[in-house]
């Protein structure tokens, strides 16, 4: 059974910084690029980050451009965002998402329907 757990969200000050964890089960990891998407209140989702099933290659939207690294482990089969200088605008739900690329590839599936499978989600709140 496919599975993908996000985990480490929360309440942060502006400012602070939060690490969310995907950990994903029941398919080959290092064949899929991985990537996050998050949906705020009243909003589309949308794209944040994504990694290729090589790792070689690395997607951010502009908003979280050097303030967000994204990067996975493969011996773990997971999958991390390091969210830092956290806005209120980052508040949202955020899924992780795989998509099958086979291994090696620089492939990078910025859009939705170009995943296979997705997380449940996990909160993040930014707030004072």
């Amino acid at each position: 059974q496919v599975q993908l757990v996000e985990s480490g969200g929360g309440l942060v000050q502006p400012g602070g910084s939060l690490r969310l964890s995907c950990a994903a089960s029941g398919f080959t990891f290092d064949e899929y690029a991985i990537g996050w998407f998050r949906q705020a209140p009243g909003k589309e989702r949308e794209g944040v980050s994504c990694i290729s099933s090589s790792a070689g290659s690395t997607y951010y939207a502009d908003s979280v451009k050097g303030r967000f690294t994204i990067s996975r482990d493969n011996a773990k089969n997971t999958m991390y965002l390091q969210m830092n200088s956290l806005k209120p605008e980052d508040t949202a739900v955020y899924y992780c998402a795989a998509a099958y690329r086979g291994a090696n590839s620089d492939y990078l599936p910025v859009e939705e329907y170009e995943n296979d499978y997705w997380g449940q989600g996990t909160q993040v709140t930014v707030s004072s």
